[in-house]
């Protein structure tokens, strides 16, 4: 049992610094989760100890399946702005088959919100479901396309959230831009997404709610960092829904 606790406490750094990393950087990052580890492992803690934990750790991890995205890109003509999250979650959460299906997630909400001064105007309360060709024939008149920042991830956790997500393939923005010549924008929901394109960029993360200009493969483009549409980040829907409105008007939407 004890064995089991220490590799899961290293699984844990792991997972909160999505990479691997050699195990002395570990010890001198982390110091405050392993200081959290017994003392009687910290008895045995050579390098020979930390490396062949570190093989185990990689070894439970190359048995994590990894889960291809389930939705093509929703790319109307002439899009203007490319809406990101990260990944969607697992199909039992589903309330349909395109992106932000998850009831309990409050992105259509904030859209009918912001665009119709009506938050259940994509939401069938009746079958429990939202209305998808509404949904769609919107996105299409608004000149919004969606997709997600990644394409293939692992589940570190049997849940939908992005602290537990390792990206194993991005989205390939390029081919994004080559296919939608048009966007002028790519708003991120969430820090995960936001980090995945300004990395792309090579720009600093942008504070919530604001943006930085952008070019990347020859085309220039706005960079907005949006608060997460989940219930599970700690802020009103009305709250959410005024710092989208903001940047819609910021790209000239009459809302």
């Amino acid at each position: 049992m004890k064995k089991i606790k220490i590799i899961s406490k290293i699984a844990e750094i792991y997972r909160h610094r999505q990479q691997f990393c050699n195990i002395p950087y570990i010890m001198k990052q982390e110091k405050h989760i392993i200081d959290s580890i017994t003392p009687t492992f910290f008895e045995l803690k050579n390098c020979v100890t930390l490396h062949i934990i570190y093989i185990m750790y990689c070894i439970m991890k190359q048995k994590l399946p990894i889960e291809s995205h389930p939705f093509p890109p929703f790319l109307p003509d002439g899009a203007r702005v490319l809406m990101l999250g990260t990944f969607p979650p697992k199909p039992n959460r589903w309330a349909m088959e395109f992106f932000y299906p998850n009831k309990t997630n409050d992105m259509w909400k904030i859209m009918g919100h912001i665009f119709y001064a009506d938050r259940f105007k994509f939401y069938n309360a009746e079958q429990r479901t939202y209305r998808l060709q509404e949904i769609k024939a919107f996105l299409t008149e608004q000149h919004i396309a969606l997709y997600d920042t990644a394409n293939r991830v692992r589940r570190l956790k049997d849940n939908a959230s992005d602290k537990f997500l390792e990206i194993v393939e991005t989205i390939d923005l390029k081919a994004f831009f080559a296919t939608c010549p048009t966007l002028e924008a790519v708003v991120t929901a969430g820090e995960k997404a936001t980090g995945v394109i300004a990395s792309m960029a090579n720009v600093e993360v942008p504070k919530m709610g604001e943006m930085v200009e952008c070019e990347y493969a020859g085309h220039r483009f706005k960079l907005f960092r949006m608060p997460s549409s989940s219930r599970a980040y700690p802020l009103a829907l009305e709250k959410k829904a005024e710092a989208y409105c903001k940047m819609f008007r910021q790209l000239g939407y009459e809302i």
